[in-house]
């Protein structure tokens, strides 16, 4: 089945009482019991299960071809479910430009608990390799990276992490399955924010662990999401699932976008660069083509000027909304270095851009007036 039928039809079934088409939204946090004391219904209580969770775990299992999905509260839930999965004393890579966010759960809060940390740049390989210790228990990847678009070799870093029997996990919110399938190319978990592409629509929050294969793994994440309890509510669900419907198509506008914005930044003087792997001139061009569809709906650009000149760009821009996030159908613009901190890695001319739906000519031409200022 093709991603776009599978998009649509996944977890679709009508509704068996109505033959409501659209699924309802079953917001009861409990759930009757029968006389001997069982739950007919398959479902108990609201931390544990519930219809519209269960129905957006399906879908997102079956987007990225795993054996089940975890779902969570956030994207952050999701990443620190994979790291409590672990033990202290346990060792983990990071890539070096992952997302702050993951950095900051790790080392404020996973280090002092005792479990150890290596920060590499996973575009090297052999950094990889040379990172690795007899503790070592998860390499963890993200590409396209946060906030310079760095692309991972992921079947790379999949070889190093089969012959060490490590698991490996990537982050792939800003790919989405419809550009790019990590369990495919060698992952062993595909963690997401759904609160971005997957909802699409700056509405809803939450967050998914796919697991490829069935096992001790999947049954201890399933385990954290039940006693932890940091579970998406009902409409939640139902919002990210709504979204995935029209996944394929709005990635489709978005990296035409991305791309036409790109091409227009990487030809003005007053850009000093662009971070797109869609560009033929991009360092991880040629492996994303091997590994993404397409380039992807996220760009940065840098500037002159450090921090004044990227708030004097931001600032005159129309289309383009100053916000974090990113994956809704509005155009959105940040200054990274001054949401991450002084620890951040993005150099202080840097701007992200998520780039929406509008028409690309508009949103070049508002960069356009903005640049020339």
């Amino acid at each position: 089945m093709r991603f776009e039928t599978l998009a649509v039809h996944a977890a679709a079934e009508a509704d068996r009482l109505t033959g409501a088409v659209s699924s309802p939204i079953h917001l009861s946090t409990t759930f009757e019991r029968a006389e001997d004391g069982s739950f007919p219904s398959g479902f108990a209580y609201i931390r544990n299960d519930n219809p519209n969770r269960r129905a957006l775990e399906s879908a997102l299992a079956a987007l990225e071809g795993g054996a089940s999905a975890v779902a969570f509260a956030s994207g952050m839930a999701a990443t620190q479910a994979v790291f409590q999965a672990l033990a202290p004393g346990d060792h983990v890579i990071i890539p070096a430009d992952a997302y702050f966010g993951t950095s900051k759960l790790l080392h404020d809060h996973f280090v002092p608990w005792g479990l150890k940390v290596s920060v590499v740049d996973m575009r090297d390989l052999a950094a990889v390799r040379a990172a690795l210790t007899p503790t070592t228990r998860l390499i963890w990847v993200e590409t396209p990276s946060n906030p310079t678009i760095s692309i991972t070799d992921l079947r790379g870093v999949s070889s190093i992490a089969k012959e060490a029997s490590v698991l490996m996990a990537c982050d792939n919110t800003w790919a989405t399955p419809f550009l790019q399938r990590p369990l495919s190319l060698g992952a062993d978990l595909v963690v997401h924010s759904t609160t971005k592409y997957l909802s699409g629509h700056s509405d809803a929050m939450g967050g998914v662990v796919v697991i490829g294969q069935a096992g001790p793994l999947a049954d201890k994440l399933r385990s954290i999401q039940a006693s932890g309890g940091a579970v998406p509510s009902p409409f939640d669900c139902w919002l990210v699932l709504r979204g995935v419907r029209t996944l394929p198509w709005r990635m489709r506008a978005h990296c035409e976008n991305a791309l036409a914005v790109a091409t227009f930044l990487a030809g003005r003087s007053s850009v000093e660069r662009v971070h797109y792997p869609g560009l033929s001139g991009d360092p991880g061009h040629a492996i994303a083509s091997g590994q993404m569809q397409a380039g992807g709906g996220m760009l940065s650009f840098v500037v002159p000027g450090g921090r004044a000149g990227a708030f004097s760009v931001a600032n005159r821009l129309h289309v383009f909304t100053r916000a974090t996030s990113l994956g809704g159908p509005e155009s959105l613009i940040e200054h990274r270095t001054s949401v991450e901190g002084e620890k951040s890695r993005a150099p202080e001319g840097l701007l992200r851009v998520s780039v929406g739906l509008e028409h690309p000519d508009d949103l070049i031409a508002d960069l356009d007036q903005a640049l020339r200022a």
